[in-house]
């Protein structure tokens, strides 16, 4: 929505600028699980996981890849689109690119702590845990917005 008195560049502006600064909060985070999950195998215990474990492993690993591939994504093409006239499909594709890095990054996490809650419980609790997970990222990550875009 524009604010009151501004123009449709101006608009345009303020929203790359807003989305830029949102992808700046989430970014630190998928570095250090990306970071995380690239450390795992070093470690002594991993030699000792199951194959569910590997693909859950791997699971993660991948979408967080892909997660901060989507959410760095729209830096890069705004460096390279630098001074390009039509910031508003870059915008458009910016925020495509930082939902899908969103959904990404909701898998990767729910992976790891299925990984992480399969080494040390098993089974039920490895379950629930994931679930409610899952569940949570599905509710306040993507529900609730979509629910109070629906009602406006």
């Amino acid at each position: 929505m524009p604010e009151p008195g501004e123009s449709r560049e101006e608009r345009v502006n303020r929203e790359l600028i807003e989305l830029l600064n949102e992808l700046r909060v989430a970014l630190p985070g998928v570095q250090v699980l990306f970071a995380f999950l690239l450390a795992v195998p070093f470690s002594q215990r991993f030699g000792q996981v199951t194959d569910v474990q590997k693909d859950a492993y791997m699971v993660a690993l991948l979408s967080t890849l892909a997660g901060s591939v989507f959410l760095m994504a729209p830096a890069a093409h705004h460096r390279i689109r630098f001074r390009d006239p039509d910031k508003e499909s870059l915008l458009k594709l910016a925020n495509a690119f930082a939902i899908v890095g969103t959904v990404f990054l909701a898998f990767g996490m729910t992976a790891v702590v299925f990984l992480v809650t399969d080494l040390l419980f098993k089974d039920v609790v490895t379950a629930v845990v994931t679930g409610a997970t899952a569940g949570l990222f599905a509710v306040v990550w993507f529900a609730l917005p979509l629910l109070s875009k629906t009602r406006n």
